[in-house]
């Protein structure tokens, strides 16, 4: 429709306003110019624009009352420049992790800490990236920072204090080793003195050497975990020999030690912190070159799996060295599920897992608790029947039977637990050493 001022040859009065402003006859299949398209949302725009019905983008889309969370503007109203328009939800998850996005020295950080808020891939393509890695590096860049650092490239258990760590890491077993010594060169009075001194140095020792590497945590242990721990280690000196005099209907006397596993353990210890260095320090280098979580949790599992078999395989040498040594049986079954358990629920704890690993401790130390009570309630008259399911067990498997199924049920439980939780990019943000 047109507006005639004149007759059929005068000149329209909207030939004034220029051409640009022209209303234009759609010619061919699109009913839009060009100039118009510009104007219209995109689909993903509109997607935007719309709030989500839950999860992490309704945290950070639309409100209720039709503003944007990040205080762009309302529903709807789009900038007619820009790339993202006025509801940019990247600027909104930005606002909602100010705090991590600031802090963070490098990208991965902050794609861990998304990980652990519960943002995954799918997520991430909400926000018009392919993955959590690439959305990390768009807030890193986003994100303003007062005194820029460089982007951290040292991994856990960093070169400049590793030589103190895997120092300190020996310490145990040189304590453990000259305890042993002791015991076999003294006898009577002075050798309870020995024991007792023995067993608070490699209790200090060991404290000393857990409070530096890459198996030191910054989240407290309780005192329960620490007492379940020192009964699982003292059952495995004491707790063989006292079960299988109580079966025959003793003590009467001291019951023979078993010094051997006590020794391989705390010997152990060296080898379980190297080979979590080298569990996280290659975790940490997979974060780098990752650019998904299912990819990283793939690529993750087999290290752990591997660097958690070399530590057995070591641990199975140190049993074979120290019962040949010390003329005694090695205890591969107890001692062995017993070293998987502790490093397993050491390495969870120092990745902050502290739950888990605390439960089954408890579960483990209280099952060979409930053996010895059960063994020796069973001389009550009337309670005979009590020790028949361990008489059953020691006789077909020997007393080491029952800590190798307690140990070993909770060293699987960890182990599972530890392939969902350690192969987590959130894992490997935490820090791992303490200052």
């Amino acid at each position: 429709m047109t507006i005639d001022s004149g007759g059929p040859g005068a000149p329209s009065a909207l030939d004034d306003l220029g051409e640009p402003d022209r209303p234009q006859t759609p010619t061919g299949f699109r009913t839009w110019d060009e100039r118009s398209e510009e104007w219209l949302p995109t689909a993903a725009e509109e997607t935007d624009i719309r709030a989500p019905s839950g999860g992490e983008g309704a945290a950070i889309g639309v409100g209720a009352d039709g503003v944007d969370s990040a205080g762009d503007g309302f529903r709807g109203v789009r900038k007619p420049t820009g790339r993202r328009g006025a509801v940019d939800p990247v600027k909104a998850l930005m606002h909602r992790h100010r705090e991590l996005c600031e802090r963070a020295v490098d990208p991965l950080e902050i794609a861990a800490g998304l990980e652990a808020h519960g943002v995954t891939d799918r997520t991430a393509v909400r926000f018009r990236h392919r993955d959590v890695f690439s959305l990390a590096e768009e807030l890193y860049a986003r994100v303003p920072r007062d005194g820029e650092s460089a982007p951290r490239t040292e991994t856990p258990g960093r070169p400049g204090t590793r030589s103190s760590w895997a120092a300190l890491a020996l310490v145990p077993g040189a304590l453990a080793a000259a305890v042993v010594v002791g015991l076999r060169l003294t006898d009577g009075q002075p050798r309870l003195a020995v024991a007792a001194f023995g067993a608070l140095a490699m209790t200090v020792g060991l404290c000393v050497a857990l409070r530096r590497g890459p198996l030191s945590t910054r989240h407290r242990t309780t005192s329960a975990t620490r007492a379940w721990t020192c009964w699982l280690i003292a059952y495995a000196l004491l707790g063989d020999g006292l079960l299988r005099a109580g079966l025959d209907g003793a003590p009467d006397g001291p019951w023979p030690l078993a010094t051997a596993p006590v020794l391989a353990l705390a010997l152990a210890c060296a080898p379980a912190a190297w080979c979590a260095h080298l569990f996280v320090a290659r975790a940490r280098r997979r974060l780098s070159t990752s650019r998904g979580l299912e990819e990283f949790a793939a690529s993750v599992r087999p290290l752990l799996l591997g660097a958690f078999g070399l530590f057995l395989c070591a641990l199975g040498g140190l049993l074979a060295l120290c019962g040949t040594a010390l003329h005694e049986q090695p205890a591969y079954a107890g001692a062995g599920a017993l070293g998987a358990l502790l490093l397993l629920a050491r390495l969870l704890t120092a990745r902050g897992f502290t739950q888990t690993p605390a439960v089954v401790l408890a579960g483990a130390g209280a099952a060979q608790a409930t053996a010895l009570a059960t063994v020796f309630a069973a001389r009550l008259p009337g309670c005979s029947f009590l020790a028949t399911p361990f008489d059953s067990l020691v006789e077909a498997a020997g007393p080491g039977a029952v800590p190798a199924l307690a140990c070993g049920a909770g060293a699987l439980v960890l182990l599972v637990h530890a392939t969902r939780t350690l192969t987590r990019a959130s894992a490997h943000a935490l820090p791992c050493e303490a200052p």
